[in-house]
C-alpha cells in the first residue's frame, strides 16, 4: 500500500489487492479503537465488505465477517468491543431505519461500519472517517477523509502507520 496524496484532512491511498485492503482495514481498526462511525462509498465490487472485514479482523474478530446485504446490520462483540457493520444497499427509503431503531446503534461506544450511507442520508450521524473506494490500474485508491474530534486521532494514528 502506498500513500497518494496526503492533505491535512484527506489521505488517499493506492491499495493493489484485497491483502493490502484487509491490511489497511486492520490499521483503521487499531487507529479507531473500536469508536465511532465510517462511510464507506464504492460501486459493487469496489472493496467495501473487504475493507470492512480487515476493520472486524483487525478488531480480534476470528470468525466469519459477512455482507449484511439482506440483513442490513451485522453486530460483532469482540470482548469489550461492539461492531455494527450496516450494508443499505437494499434500503428502500431511510425512513426505514427508523423502524429499525438505528438511533440506537450510535450510542458512541461501538463502531459503526456503514456502506451505501447516501440511502440514509438524513438519519444517519456524521461519519468521524468517510472512506471513497475506486478502481484504479491494477488496484483500488482508497480515498479517506477525517471529520471531526475522532477522525483528527485516527488522521495522526494512520499517518505515522502509512
Amino acid at each position: 500500500m502506498s500513500a497518494v496524496t496526503p492533505s491535512s484532512e484527506t489521505i488517499t491511498l493506492f491499495a493493489p489487492d484485497e491483502d493490502a485492503m484487509t491490511a489497511l482495514g486492520s490499521m483503521i481498526a487499531q487507529a479507531s479503537g473500536g469508536r465511532g462511525t465510517l462511510y464507506l462509498h464504492g460501486d459493487l465490487g469496489a472493496g467495501k465488505t473487504t475493507l470492512s472485514r480487515g476493520i472486524v479482523r483487525g478488531l480480534g474478530h476470528t470468525g466469519a465477517v459477512k455482507s449484511p446485504t439482506f440483513t442490513l446490520v451485522e453486530p460483532y462483540e469482540i470482548g469489550e468491543i461492539r461492531v455494527y457493520h450496516f450494508d443499505l444497499y437494499r434500503l428502500a427509503d431511510p425512513e426505514e431505519l427508523e423502524f429499525m431503531g438505528i438511533r440506537d446503534y450510535f450510542t458512541g461506544d461501538a463502531l459503526c461500519l456503514i456502506e451505501w450511507p447516501e440511502r440514509g442520508m438524513g438519519l444517519l450521524p456524521k461519519p468521524d472517517l468517510d472512506i471513497t473506494i475506486t478502481p484504479h490500474a491494477g488496484g483500488r485508491n482508497v480515498q479517506l477523509v477525517f471529520q471531526g474530534s475522532h477522525g483528527d486521532a485516527w488522521r495522526a494514528a494512520l499517518s505515522t502507520g502509512v
